[in-house]
């Protein structure tokens, strides 16, 4: 059995996270945790989500948590993500990070987090996604010295960061396929009458619309042909079912950085190492 404790838990992840782990029989929910001060601290889950079997206590501080925890899952803000690394590092439990839109000062925290305990950091916990980055990144590898390469990326009208984590995580593999530092050939401002594509960018386009859970496209358009690898997210229980294999996973793991390619074996797979920091 691994406790699993769940931030932000009535956030749009939170709330998919509670019904994942109520349904899964390995998994026990001891800590549904809110921001400080909630109104619903100290009832019980079931009172506020009723198709939740779980009673275990709503809680607003990990101190109040009666159980030992396992690993806690993270999808919240940077800020507050950044808060829950530094409270779970003190009490040495393992995390899931599933939040996006960190800065890089941000990033480097965690990084040293990271240190103390073992962290899985990614901004897509799906398996399709993340076997899309392998094949985005062995394709640039083989094709894209003779490609223009673009990310094109869709999601609801209420995602706040853009390009999508995932999308800039879709632009770091082609990076990496290429041998070239990410930050050097990213595009994000083309507009205006001067927006002639830079030879060997990588350029991104975001959609913001509706209540698309999300659609990530990288485009290979070479001389007489074009490669499109495409993900298309019908349900975020996707990441949800991700999430909780990740945390299951790092449970049992060292202190270091990890991602859902380490947490899915495709690194070993596509070119024999790990990504622990």
């Amino acid at each position: 059995m691994t406790n699993i404790a769940i931030n932000a838990c009535t956030g749009r992840m939170g709330q998919q996270l509670l019904f994942a782990v109520d349904r899964e029989a390995s998994l026990k929910l001891v800590a549904p945790l809110l921001r400080k001060g909630h109104k619903w601290a100290g009832e019980p889950v079931n009172s506020q989500f009723p198709h939740i079997h779980s009673s275990a206590s709503l809680v607003d501080d990990l101190d109040n948590v009666s159980e030992p925890i396992d690993v806690l899952i993270d999808f919240s803000l940077p800020e507050f993500s950044i808060l829950t690394a530094e409270m779970c590092a003190q009490r040495k439990i393992p995390m899931v990070i599933g939040t996006t839109g960190f800065s890089y000062q941000q990033k480097k925290k965690i990084e040293s987090i990271a240190h103390d305990i073992p962290v899985v950091m990614a901004p897509n916990m799906s398996v399709g996604v993340n076997l899309t980055l392998k094949l985005v990144e062995l394709t640039a590898k083989l094709i894209g010295d003779d490609s223009d390469i673009e990310i094109i990326e869709a999601h609801h009208r209420f995602k706040k960061d853009s390009p999508s984590g995932t999308a800039l995580r879709l632009g770091e593999a082609v990076a990496d396929g290429l041998g070239k530092v990410f930050s050097e050939i990213a595009a994000f401002d083309r507009c205006g009458k001067d927006a002639v594509r830079r030879q060997g960018s990588v350029g991104f386009s975001a959609i913001r619309a509706g209540n698309i859970v999300g659609e990530h496209t990288a485009l290979f358009a070479m001389a007489n042909e074009e490669i499109e690898i495409t993900h298309k997210a019908r349900d975020r229980q996707t990441f949800a079912e991700g999430a909780l294999r990740a945390a299951v996973w790092v449970s049992k793991q060292s202190a270091g950085r990890y991602d859902m390619a380490d947490v899915l074996g495709l690194n070993e797979l596509f070119v024999g190492k790990n990504s622990k920091a």
